[in-house]
């Protein structure tokens, strides 16, 4: 009877056990979880070793002095989609649920709720009669957004001309800005100089 109680015991501890098996690289924590990497795909598990997302492909390596892995900051990771073979960049939350669409050209992952993005926008000039298209061109912004995806500061209101064509844009363009501190970016200019740019907390 004894054996019978202790087994029942033991039953509520021991049913519930996960086990990941053949993983090909387990990194370390960030922001609560752990990135794990199954073949060419990554997922996360939490402190209690339970898989929270589960293992998909789209989600982007960030370089560290222990490898290439996936990492979660202020609640967001970055994910990748190619569209017309153009890389595009977005961001799920810690439910695996994309929260920022992938809609930019490169991204950083966040920092203290910020992110430097690339942002994209079309602009129409006319209209090609003969072919019946319309005739755009793109520029695009280094910008500043939030946890959300909203722009909060333009960094080179100017922009600059792009063309989005996957033979022009087999790798990600540069983010040539760079974070400072929460309010102050270095921004390089089109004559290869540095401007000190402070924006709003």
């Amino acid at each position: 009877m004894k054996k019978i109680v202790i087994a029942l015991i033991l039953i509520p501890f021991f049913g519930f056990t996960q086990t990941i098996k053949n993983l090909d690289f387990i990194a370390p924590m960030s922001d609560d979880l752990i990135a794990v990497q199954k073949n060419n795909t990554w997922g996360f598990i939490n402190n209690e070793g339970t898989l929270v997302i589960d293992f998909r492909d789209d989600l982007v390596s960030t370089p560290s002095a222990q490898g290439e892995y996936p990492v979660f900051k202020n609640g967001r990771c970055l994910i990748s989609e190619k569209k017309d073979g153009i890389t595009y960049f977005g961001y799920i939350d810690k439910t695996g649920e994309t929260i920022i669409e992938p809609q930019f050209l490169n991204a950083t992952n966040f920092e203290n709720n910020k992110a430097l993005v690339l942002h994209v926008i079309e602009e129409r000039i006319g209209k090609n009669e003969i072919l019946g298209k319309n005739v755009v061109f793109h520029r695009s912004f280094e910008v500043v957004i939030d946890q959300d995806g909203e722009i909060k500061n333009y960094l080179n209101p100017e922009g600059v001309n792009i063309v989005l064509s996957k033979t022009r844009l087999r790798t990600p363009p540069n983010i040539t800005s760079k974070k400072i501190t929460d309010n102050i970016y270095a921004v390089l200019n089109k004559n290869k100089k540095w401007t000190v740019e402070v924006i709003d907390k």
